[in-house]
């Protein structure tokens, strides 16, 4: 963001991690989920014996990476971890980003705290056990050599498709899956005045974003407060859709979108001041986005419910919005449940090998 904003830089690096990276893939597999159907993209040579070679490599690798996912894990075990904050420190933070709300600097901010944990076995079979323990629509294995991320995303920043449609899915509003029924819960969430007040400002501040580059009168929200259950909560969630300016490119869809106003706040850029005043390190690949551009098309999420892997070392964000009546305890609490799913899926992956 600092590229498109002029904001502080005054928190640690200590990933070291490069802010963007890119990658145009010589080969190419496209599996769609809703028919399991596998299409391969290559090049393949001129020469149609040479060609055939090449495929049949290909068949043997896939097959050869053709193995069942790991059986459903269960238990309530996280592994050991340490966390940029205490429950104290975190708590204090909450206190004083109400404190600027109180002062009408801001309506709400995104704030975090980042666990660290050991990890030595292959990030691939964390991802495997992972899709099974807390699956999501999102997800993605990506390796650039110096480091790795293991996303299980639920959350779409900006998708644009052939036709000049782009559209916005926001998340806000959690509640963690436990001892009540799903009706319970939802009825919870749903009903709780904080959480509605809180997902129709940010409803209302991606419709602006994406009005900034959609043509007039074509942005609606099309799914309002819908809720989607995951593996360990349960989310209020919202989409938001307009047609593209025909002067308008890809480009300009993402710097109008970028970063999500769900992991950021409103007004945007005071609490992305706030954030780097109150947080202890950079965020780093978290509540960025990673996906793919095409020609006039692209799908990009929000990197949320990430491990971010360097060496034998897991790190996974999880934060909240905040706001006037945010309660310090509970918005503690909200980032654990948030993490829970992602620290079950590393347990489940450590048993499984042991």
């Amino acid at each position: 963001m600092r590229y498109l904003e002029r904001l502080p830089d005054s928190v640690r690096d200590d990933l070291g991690i490069p802010d963007i990276d890119v990658f145009l893939p010589g080969r190419l597999l496209r599996y769609d989920l809703q028919t399991g159907e596998a299409v391969l993209v290559d090049r393949l040579a001129a020469d149609a014996s040479a060609a055939a070679a090449q495929a049949a490599r290909v068949e043997r690798a896939l097959r050869a990476a053709c193995r069942p996912s790991p059986a459903a894990l269960h238990g309530n075990d996280l592994p050991v971890f340490r966390s940029t904050f205490t429950r104290e420190e975190y708590e204090e933070i909450v206190r004083r980003t109400r404190e600027y709300v109180f002062a009408g600097d801001i309506f709400q901010a995104n704030l975090s705290q980042r666990l660290d944990l050991c990890y030595a076995l292959p990030s691939l079979h964390l991802y495997d056990t992972l899709r099974t323990v807390n699956p999501s629509p999102f997800a993605g294995y990506l390796h650039f050599g110096e480091y790795e991320l293991i996303s299980s995303s639920p959350e779409r920043l900006v998708s644009l498709d052939a036709d000049g449609w782009a559209e916005t899915r926001p998340i806000a509003g959690t509640r963690p899956r436990g001892s009540l029924t799903p009706d319970d819960l939802t009825e919870d969430l749903n009903l709780d005045p904080k959480d509605r007040a809180e997902h129709i400002m940010l409803v209302d501040l991606e419709r602006n974003d994406l009005g900034r580059v959609c043509e007039y009168g074509t942005v609606r929200v099309n799914e309002l407060m819908v809720n989607e259950y995951y593996s360990h909560v349960i989310h209020i969630v919202s989409n938001v859709r307009g047609h593209l300016h025909p002067s308008r490119d890809a480009v300009d869809l993402i710097r109008a979108m970028f970063p999500g106003g769900t992991i950021t706040g409103c007004p945007k850029v005071r609490c992305m001041e706030i954030v780097d005043e109150l947080e202890t390190v950079r965020r780093g690949p978290y509540t960025g986005s990673f996906g793919w551009i095409a020609a006039r098309r692209l799908d990009l999420n929000i990197i949320i419910r990430t491990l971010v892997r360097k060496g034998d070392r897991l790190f996974l964000q999880a934060g909240g919005g905040i706001v006037a009546d945010s309660v310090p305890e509970r918005e503690y609490r909200e980032t654990l449940h948030k993490a829970a799913g992602m620290l079950r899926a590393v347990s489940a992956s450590i048993a499984e090998r042991t």
